[in-house]
């Protein structure tokens, strides 16, 4: 019974970092509490997404499909408190007006949203909505599963980062203190790596794997990008990393879709 007890504590700790949804009991916070949470927070993407997809399928039997995907967007922002957009509009305005390590992690910190996040902000959203469009014009079953996927794998690669890179900043300044500083052990990162399995399971489509690998190298390219500039990643950088693994999962399907049969 401890074990489980601890165990739903780490993932209620996930769920209420990530999300706004509502924990009808209290938890204990420690460093290390928070530190084995890491092992759901693909599963917190898996919620998410089928939170998501509940509201996308419900929207779509009073409207058409463009006003359910804006209705399930905006369902999200408020689901999530737009967490990851937050931290990818701070590294638009940082890495785009910024130039030196020091400096972009100063307007990094930087709470006011700049033009450079205001339009990388507006893009993404707007490829988000574009490319679900496109998928549910294909098949609305299937897109529903896709946006479960997208939601979990996006968060499980977002998390590697901390194997992968180094940390960066003041940790005690930053919006990942408690994400930065222990990584997962092998089997806390199996329990983690499951909610993907899972989620792709759901269509059980091998093409999905190749949308997947195609989000991995996007984080890839990012976690090159973030080292090259600041050395390593901080908590906005995996929040970046989350919402454009995202979107190249829905866009990574679409070409697979279109040219492998």
């Amino acid at each position: 019974m401890k074990i489980i007890k601890n165990e739903l504590i780490y993932f209620a700790t996930a769920l209420m970092f990530f999300t706004r949804i509502p924990i009808p009991f209290s938890i204990p916070y420690s460093s290390d509490i928070m530190n084995k949470s890491q092992k759901y927070f693909s599963w917190v993407g898996l919620l998410v997404g089928l939170m998501n997809a509940v509201i996308l399928y419900l929207s779509f039997q009073l409207f058409n499909i463009e006003i359910a995907i804006i209705l399930m967007m905006i369902s999200s922002v408020l689901i999530t408190g737009a967490f990851h957009e937050d931290g990818f509009t701070d590294v638009c305005d940082s890495f785009g007006g910024g130039y030196g390590k020091e400096k972009i992690l100063t307007i990094m910190k930087d709470s006011r949203v700049g033009a450079y996040g205001a339009v990388g902000i507006v893009l993404l959203f707007a490829l988000k909505f574009f490319s679900i469009q496109a998928l549910a014009n294909v098949n609305l079953f299937q897109t529903l599963c896709i946006i479960i996927m997208a939601h979990t794998s996006s968060r499980f690669i977002s998390g590697t980062m901390i194997y992968t890179h180094d940390y960066v900043t003041d940790i005690d300044a930053s919006k990942s203190k408690p994400l930065a500083n222990k990584p997962l052990d092998a089997k806390a990162l199996l329990v983690s790596a499951l909610a993907v399995v899972i989620s792709l399971l759901l269509l059980q489509d091998w093409r999905l794997i190749l949308a997947l690998v195609l989000a991995y190298i996007g984080k890839i390219y990012l976690g090159w990008y973030f080292k090259k500039h600041i050395g390593g990643y901080t908590g906005d950088c995996l929040g970046t990393v989350q919402q454009v693994c995202e979107i190249l999962f829905y866009l990574g399907t679409i070409l697979v879709w279109k040219f492998i049969s």
